[in-house]
């Protein structure tokens, strides 16, 4: 299906939308699936394909630095983004003035809180990721609404995370029912799948409100279930959730950054949202 195509698919299904979703908050911006539809087709609620000339600010905004391993080198310079034939470009780079910004590296991100959330359906990302040493493209999702308290107590999941030049990528959720009370494989937290990063591909999700299953090029590779019996804090996945798309680099994870491996890029083509 090319970026044409789309549009007009989202054009038709804006019609119908009242009978996909419930949109609330601020400019109705969180979109919650109504009930019952976990067995119907999936129809395109969201999206961006980044065929205009600057990013679209009503959908996303630029991550600011922050004290996380994976935030200490975002910064919004212009030189972080770059949009051009339809994708959008994330770049982690050598910072080449350290005497006002002291870090090492710049990394650029963007994130759709306050502007799109979203309860339960289907994520679809397609990007090309660059390897350095000490690279981390990173495609992930939090609570837009603090439900449940602090982190780690609203969850995050992981579509995508890949370290370095491996071939393997990492998919994963992360709550306090696995970071506090340490339950990782009751159920299993965390799957991998064989990645080759020669090329663009998809990777998402499909979120229900039993399970996660976690795609790469539209095959199931992993599924994180709710389960009965346990801490209510093993699913925190019922609230809307914001998207995150970011180039990371460094970190007790991923390892130093060999700065003669830079700049690297995560490359994203398009970004689309079904229920």
């Amino acid at each position: 299906m090319n970026k044409t195509h789309v549009v007009l698919l989202l054009m038709a299904t804006l019609f119908a939308a009242c009978k996909i979703t419930e949109r609330i908050g601020d400019n109705r911006y969180i979109y919650v699936q109504r009930e019952g539809r976990e067995a119907k087709n999936w129809k395109l609620v969201w999206h961006d394909e980044f065929d205009e000339a600057a990013l679209d600010t009503s959908k996303w905004s630029r991550i600011t630095p922050g004290t996380s391993d994976w935030n200490r080198h975002m910064s919004i310079d212009d030189q972080l983004f770059r949009l051009d034939s339809g994708q959008l470009y994330l770049l982690g780079i050598n910072n080449p003035d350290t005497s006002v910004d002291h870090r090492p590296y710049l990394t650029g991100g963007i994130r759709s809180k306050g502007k799109f959330a979203f309860q339960y359906g289907r994520v679809e990302i397609r990007a090309k990721l660059e390897n350095a040493q000490g690279a981390w493209p990173a495609l992930w999702m939090l609570a837009e609404q603090n439900r449940y308290g602090a982190y780690p107590r609203n969850g995050e999941i992981d579509i995508m995370e890949h370290l370095n030049h491996d071939t393997i990528i990492y998919q994963t959720t992360h709550s306090h029912y696995t970071l506090n009370l340490k339950q990782t494989d009751h159920p299993p937290h965390s799957g991998i799948a064989p990645f080759q990063g020669d090329g663009y591909h998809v990777f998402g999700i499909n979120w229900y409100p039993d399970r996660i299953v976690f795609q790469l090029d539209g095959q199931d590779t992993f599924t994180y279930p709710r389960l009965a019996g346990v801490d209510p804090s093993q699913w925190p996945y019922d609230q809307p959730f914001y998207l995150l798309i970011d180039q990371q680099l460094g970190g007790s994870w991923v390892g130093e950054v060999d700065p003669a491996q830079l700049p690297v890029q995560l490359i994203v083509d398009w970004v689309r949202i079904y229920q």
